[in-house]
């Protein structure tokens, strides 16, 4: 049996090596100069591999498109059958304090390194600069063109190709349609006096909510200031789940920041006044009282016109209601998306109505799989995105090794 993975990356990666241990004849295509470069660059470097998430119904809450269909796939392998995979193959990982899992090296090399031996010992027969022309089905059999002109045959074809249109193209060929695809996970920019300057500043937690014509969407988190604008993990998952709404209306739209989310406003109001009457001839701008920057903190007080020398006997309850509202509701304008350097996630892919999740097998085109980002599924920051992948990858290979007259492998393989 012959196995054709179009495209190198992770899920590619991951389908081609859980076929090929049941002795299927995988070849694998890559269009670029080299295979899981997603996977080099990510996490800094580092490879964010996966998520301390170990049960799927909480698993599935991190995906803002699919995972409804990624219940049932999280049941046959999730984050802790990632883990189990790459330690048996001698990869330590390590989870950090926010639930993201790395290798112990804090090198992606390493997970690189692991995938390309896994490939190698398995006899995949892997080739890089191959960009593929068409795909099409012909009887039983699939034809594969390269743009070379070389022709290969395959008995399935799994496609990988992550948010490259010529997947995409090659999905509609074979008789699938397409969700619209718009970038997922970007920083916000934003242009504030505000914000002026204060590039590096960050405050942890929080709460953002952000209305994008009639839809409204709330995160908290840390938040950075940036030279364009806004960003950090508070940002990328509001970008994430607001997708869509946001590409709708060309990334304009209104944004509110609750520098102080732990507070409610009246305990806010209680603890200002309780300054005013404990320190009331110090200045306002120097004597901060809040958790908060202190860079940040003037800049806010002075937006409200309070200069420099004004004592907090000084403060009116109207200046204070003020600095109130700007302290909770402060009111901002998206005015369009920054990239999330190269983690560039897209919304959007093949419609996952058209695909057996049990298999990953195409209901349009049997002998047809599809695996990770060509997808219409994305998660937020913080290893989702490549445990979709493995998950996806590994069903995929696991389907097609079992039409090979083999026992289906454990989930550890």
């Amino acid at each position: 049996m012959e196995l054709v993975v179009i495209g190198g990356g992770a899920a590619g990666f991951f389908g081609a090596i859980c076929a090929a241990r049941s002795g299927v004849d995988v070849t694998l295509l890559e269009a670029g100069q080299q295979c899981l470069s997603k996977v080099l660059i990510s996490g800094g470097g580092r490879c964010n591999v996966t998520h301390a998430c170990f049960e799927p119904s909480l698993l599935v809450q991190n995906y803002p498109r699919g995972g409804k269909a990624l219940r049932g796939a999280f049941s046959q392998f999730q984050a802790k059958h990632t883990i189990e995979w790459f330690t048996d193959r001698n990869v330590k990982l390590k989870t950090e304090a926010d639930g993201r899992i790395f290798p112990i090296t804090d090198d992606s090399r390493t997970i690189a390194d692991c995938l390309f031996d896994q490939a190698a010992d398995l006899g995949v027969k892997i080739y890089t600069q191959a960009p593929v022309k068409t795909v099409s089905k012909v009887g039983e059999k699939f034809s594969i063109e390269l743009r070379s002109g070389q022709v290969l045959t395959a008995d399935q074809i799994l496609i990988a190709t992550g948010s490259n249109p010529n997947g995409y193209q090659f999905a509609k060929s074979l008789g699938h349609s397409i969700i619209n695809p718009v970038p997922s996970l970007f920083t916000f920019n934003v242009k504030d006096d505000r914000l002026t300057d204060l590039a590096g500043v960050s405050v942890d937690p929080v709460r953002l909510k952000l209305q994008a014509g009639n839809a409204k969407f709330e995160q908290t988190g840390a938040l950075l200031i940036t030279h364009w604008g806004l960003s950090a993990p508070a940002v990328l998952k509001l970008s994430a789940w607001a997708a869509r709404e946001l590409h709708d209306h060309k990334y304009q739209a209104q944004l509110t920041i609750n520098w102080l989310p732990k507070q409610n406003p009246e305990q806010l109001r209680q603890e200002l006044t309780a300054v005013r009457n404990q320190i009331p001839q110090k200045t306002i701008v120097a004597n901060c009282p809040v958790m908060l920057p202190r860079r940040l903190w003037e800049r806010l007080v002075e937006t409200l016109g309070i200069d420099r020398d004004r004592r907090w006997a000084e403060l009116s309850n109207k200046t204070l209601n003020q600095l109130i509202q700007e302290l909770t509701q402060g009111s901002y304008k998206i005015s369009g998306k920054g990239a999330f350097k190269e983690e560039f996630v897209t919304c959007g892919g093949v419609n996952l109505k058209e695909i057996n999740f049990k298999t990953m097998e195409s209901r349009c085109c049997p002998g047809l799989y599809f695996a990770g980002e060509i997808l219409d599924i994305d998660g937020i920051t913080g290893g989702f995105n490549f445990q979709s992948a493995w998950t996806t990858g590994w069903i995929a290979g696991n389907a097609v090794a079992s039409l090979h007259g083999t026992c289906p492998p454990t989930r550890q393989s």
